[in-house]
């Protein structure tokens, strides 16, 4: 298998085909944020946050380094002016959603993000999809996933399923960025405990 080499923040990489950028930088010792990458998933590309700047044969573009392939030439940057304020941004628009994530206030610090910015409609919930993939990828339950689109977009766990298998499983929770999971479920825990009282 023939090795692909490209440069990374001016740093000659090594990558292996069906390695995408983010996995090519991380081999190196190379940090790029992530929020909704896990080395265990299918590359998912939601959060944003780990775009880079990628340049082949004169032409520059950013793309999304966890889905993007590393391929032979590129010229990668991580850091710049413009990827700095189009990270600053969407943790600002994140953390609007889910304010008190301490994963989003070490981010924050890094990038110079307002917290303020926009108006809070926390949520808690920032759509990384960690568990819903994990539940569904891994451990193949589909006890969690996403209902609604859009604004209106949620977290659910299906009660009848995660009442009889989370408590035992647990993998997903730490993977969240925000521990709205942990919150979310102890809420149908208690919805359905009320009903079978009722």
């Amino acid at each position: 298998m023939s090795e692909i080499q490209l440069e990374i923040d001016g740093t000659p990489v090594t990558a292996t085909p069906g390695m995408t950028l983010l996995e090519a930088a991380r081999a190196a010792g190379l940090s790029i944020p992530t929020l909704c990458h896990h080395e265990g998933l299918e590359p998912y590309g939601g959060c944003r946050l780990c775009i880079v700047e990628v340049e082949q044969r004169g032409r520059t573009r950013l793309v999304v380094s966890c889905v993007f392939p590393a391929a032979a030439d590129l010229v990668v940057r991580t850091r710049s002016p413009k990827i700095d304020r189009m990270r600053k941004t969407i943790l600002e628009l994140l953390l609007a959603h889910a304010p008190h994530s301490p994963r989003l206030g070490e981010l924050a610090a890094e990038y110079g993000a307002d917290p303020n910015r926009f108006e809070q409609e926390a949520a808690f919930c920032v759509h990384c999809g960690l568990c819903v993939r994990y539940c569904a990828e891994v451990k193949q339950l589909h006890a969690v996933g996403f209902i609604d689109r859009g604004i209106t977009k949620e977290i659910s766990f299906l009660p009848e399923i995660a009442l009889r298998e989370c408590n035992r499983c647990k993998e997903c929770f730490p993977l969240c960025p925000t521990s709205y999971l942990q919150a979310a479920f102890v809420l149908v825990e208690g919805l359905m405990s009320t009903n079978g009282r009722a």
